[in-house]
């Protein structure tokens, strides 16, 4: 009798722990919980078809860029030449919050920034279908004391602050992104951005509070457009810094950048200084609800309802996001 009650005692336990865990990642951001039902994770002999076709091999190195207002996610792929090329372009199904970086927990807002993602940020029995942590807050966003958790690119066309896929789409995403890293690579760089950092775009929003951080990240987006290698990223003066040869100081990365020690491979000189906005009085506004859908989605989203749209899109029919505001998207490219 005292044995049965001990055991039970320690499951209760157990399962106390647990709903706690849940609870507390839930909160945090886009969940990424196990799921004991993992999905296949291994490149169908369709997409190894398709990136033959296009010249890769499927150990080649990934990077992964990604822009809230046109709802894309671009995979990139290392060259013999150490280049990068375009792989493949997605639609985003869903992100959630507005242009502009997180700063805090519960703010929905999905991560501008630069990221590295290592093999143990993956996850393959994430609870939507798929998934890989971001890893927020950076150096940068935790020396800037801004607070999340959880906040990852996965599957179900659902975000609480994620950038969210549909299953069939994270089946491609993620079996590349595996294979490069089982072949060597230990970690590639995310780079999420407000929009494409073309000069229009730039002045288009010129006047919003965030410009100087964009500007920043202008910096990093102008390098990789210039030489497509992955810019090296640091962290000073208190904003990202690219392709500087020294050493940071992880005590003081608000602080004075200490002095450059030669150049380093990726040679910042050879991008053109990214040139100061001229800054409007106007601030361009946006009929802003919450977050964006790429329009082939929010079509079928108009077309199908949203309890048909999230069956179609997640094979554990997630229901998405806050469809009303998904709707409402003002992020439509101009035809």
């Amino acid at each position: 009798m005292t044995t049965n009650l001990m055991y039970f005692s320690k499951t209760m336990s157990r399962l106390s722990l647990g709903a706690f865990v849940s609870a507390t990642v839930l909160l945090a951001g886009c969940s990424g919980g196990l799921d004991a039902l993992a999905p296949s994770t291994d490149i169908t002999p369709k997409l190894a078809r398709e990136i033959k076709s296009k010249g890769f091999n499927q150990q080649d190195a990934v990077l992964v860029r990604i822009f809230k207002e046109e709802s894309e996610l671009e995979v990139w792929k290392k060259k013999a030449s150490g280049q990068y090329a375009l792989f493949k372009t997605y639609p985003i199904c869903r992100w959630s919050g507005k242009l502009g970086p997180k700063k805090k927990i519960g703010d929905r807002q999905a991560p501008e920034g630069f990221y590295q993602v290592d093999m143990g940020l993956l996850n393959p029995k994430s609870q939507y279908y798929l998934s890989f942590n971001l890893g927020y807050p950076n150096r940068l966003e935790s020396a800037l004391g801004y607070t999340g958790e959880a906040l990852m690119v996965h599957g179900a066309c659902s975000s609480s602050g994620c950038y969210a896929m549909t299953d069939a789409q994270m089946a491609e995403l993620y079996p590349v992104i595996l294979k490069a890293m089982q072949s060597g690579q230990r970690s590639f760089q995310v780079q999420a951005y407000p929009f494409r950092m073309t000069s229009a775009n730039m002045a288009e929003h010129a006047g919003d509070p965030n410009m100087a951080f964009w500007q920043n990240l202008k910096q990093g987006y102008d390098s990789f457009q210039s030489t497509k290698r992955e810019p090296s990223v640091s962290v000073c003066n208190g904003k990202y810094q690219f392709n500087k040869n020294f050493v940071e100081d992880p005590e003081s990365p608000l602080g004075a950048c200490p002095a450059v020690v030669g150049q380093s491979d990726m040679v910042a000189d050879a991008v053109p200084a990214t040139r100061e906005i001229v800054m409007q009085t106007r601030i361009t506004e946006h009929s802003y609800v919450d977050g964006g859908m790429h329009p082939q989605f929010r079509e079928q989203l108009k077309r199908y309802g949203a309890k048909s749209f999230s069956a179609k899109t997640s094979t554990r029919k997630y229901p998405v996001s806050r469809p009303e505001a998904a709707l409402s998207d003002p992020f439509t490219p101009a035809n």
